[in-house]
């Protein structure tokens, strides 16, 4: 699934979450993001910034779907889980077995394979502490962190319902 997908079937309620972080937390990052995306679809970011939150949090959510927005879209996800979500990443990084900085910021290089009983347990783990919706759209970003993912991965997120996206 690509980046743009992810975004068309990602709950709004998620986005609205991510968005209010940026705004809340990394305002630089939210102004540049309104702005890149303008730009991109050659609106004047003034026109964005005079829209209320909640219009902007809608736009920048519709801009994102489009293809040619996938470049932004995985570097806003990125950021998200790596400052607004680290305990879900160091939860699963332990869970796995993967080497990380304590923050979630894996140290080494990526595993090529992951253990079926291990991911289990830790998806499951992180069901249990998190929303699903979180859980499932983190298990999407981190398997496009190698170029073909991982298969039981891959295979998880498509037969296991409640971390469906939609």
């Amino acid at each position: 699934m690509t980046v743009h997908e992810l975004y068309q079937k990602l709950d709004p309620a998620l986005v609205q979450e991510m968005f209010l972080y940026f705004r809340e937390e990394e305002r630089d990052l939210y102004k540049t993001s309104i702005a890149s995306l303008a730009q991109n679809r050659k609106l004047r970011p003034v026109f964005i910034q005079k829209k209320s939150v909640p219009d902007q949090i809608a736009w920048l959510h519709k801009t994102l779907q489009l293809r040619n927005q996938d470049v932004v879209g995985e570097h806003l996800l990125q950021v998200w889980f790596m400052k607004g979500q680290q305990p879900l990443l160091i939860d699963f990084c332990d869970g796995m077995g993967i080497a990380h900085n304590g923050e979630g910021s894996v140290e080494e290089d990526l595993p090529e394979t992951l253990d079926d009983a291990k991911l289990k347990a830790t998806i499951e783990t992180l069901l249990g502490k998190y929303n699903p919706k979180l859980v499932s759209l983190y298990l999407h970003v981190f398997n496009k962190q190698t170029l073909s993912g991982w298969e039981n991965l891959a295979q998880l997120i498509e037969e296991d319902d409640r971390i469906a996206l939609s």
